[in-house]
């Protein structure tokens, strides 16, 4: 008997942004029971010490500029898909406090000359950061604009120094149920989540491997304590919570190319032009609110991505 996959991430556009998630930054600060620096630190992560090099604010690389205002922080802190934890993007907040990210370790592993295990914070240390505004865009049809705070995932594959045969990239995120109470309720899935990119993709100037946001750690809910960031790809190819970077010489598999091989394809590029088969790319709703913009192709960096996709 086939297993029936309840469907959470399935959303009508009417339904893109929720009447009652528009509530204000003083409600909201009043509703969590914070205020002032407590609440600053609620939604960074501000738990751990910086060690060595101070990180954030992070200096704003001005190439990457936005067409929008950014998203206000307290949106993108409690809108998110973390089904780790659950498929209600409004309650993942709620759900990550038993979640221990710090401390962390990252393994670089595969066709690579110096494969190795990090300590995160060490790995912080060895690389270039720097803040970035970007869109971001998901494939059920809502948008936002973020700063994120990393470093750019070549400078990454520069330290692995990745064998000529090592073709593709493959991420692999936390396994970690007793900690993520999704893992446990929908164990359908094929937990731990995963994902891939090519080595141009990877190497690409705009991939990012995140540590931050809004200028301080990112929190739990966005993908802490390490994300990646493809901004021209949809939300979901960025994988959070990243434990293990394993060049391979064969296109890896992907977490929802797996599971519905008919929606999701592996490049996963946002392109108006191509609807998704149960609704349409045309158009996406900004959150928390305001006017549906059109979908602009590669989300609006074709200028830096298309001549990868030529073929």
């Amino acid at each position: 008997m086939p297993i029936k996959i309840p469907r959470g991430w399935e959303m009508p556009e009417r339904e893109a942004t929720p009447e009652e998630f528009y509530l204000n930054r003083r409600q909201f600060i009043k509703k969590i029971g914070l205020g002032g620096i407590g609440a600053a630190m609620a939604l960074s992560g501000w738990a751990r010490a910086e060690e060595g090099k101070k990180i954030y604010p992070a200096q704003r690389n001005e190439k990457f500029v936005l067409d929008r205002p950014l998203t206000d922080e307290w949106a993108t802190a409690h809108y998110n898909n973390f089904y780790e934890f659950t498929t209600d993007k409004e309650r993942v907040a709620e759900l990550v406090g038993k979640f221990q990210t710090h401390p962390w370790t990252v393994e670089i592993t595969g066709l690579v000359a110096k494969p190795k295990s990090f300590d995160l914070d060490e790995l912080i240390r060895l690389m270039p950061m720097e803040e970035r505004l970007y869109r971001h865009r998901c494939v059920e049809a809502w948008s936002m604009a973020v700063p994120w705070t990393g470093f750019p995932m070549k400078a990454l594959v520069d330290l692995a120094q990745p064998l000529s045969t090592a073709k593709f990239v493959r991420l692999l995120s936390f396994n970690k149920p007793e900690q993520a109470p999704g893992m446990k309720s929908q164990p359908w899935y094929s937990w731990p989540y995963y994902e891939g990119l090519r080595m141009d993709e990877a190497t690409n100037e705009l991939t990012m491997l995140v540590t931050g946001i809004y200028g301080h750690d990112l929190p739990k809910q966005n993908g802490a304590p390490l994300r990646l960031v493809t901004p021209w790809k949809y939300g979901y190819k960025s994988i959070k919570s990243v434990v293990k970077i394993e060049f391979t010489d064969k296109q890896p598999r992907t977490f929802w190319n797996d599971l519905a091989p008919k929606e999701y394809d592996f490049l996963s590029n946002v392109n108006p032009q191509l609807p998704h088969p149960r609704w349409s790319q045309a158009a996406e709703q900004p959150i928390p609110g305001g006017p549906r913009r059109p979908t602009l192709l590669y989300n609006g960096y074709e200028a830096s991505v298309a001549a990868l996709y030529k073929a």
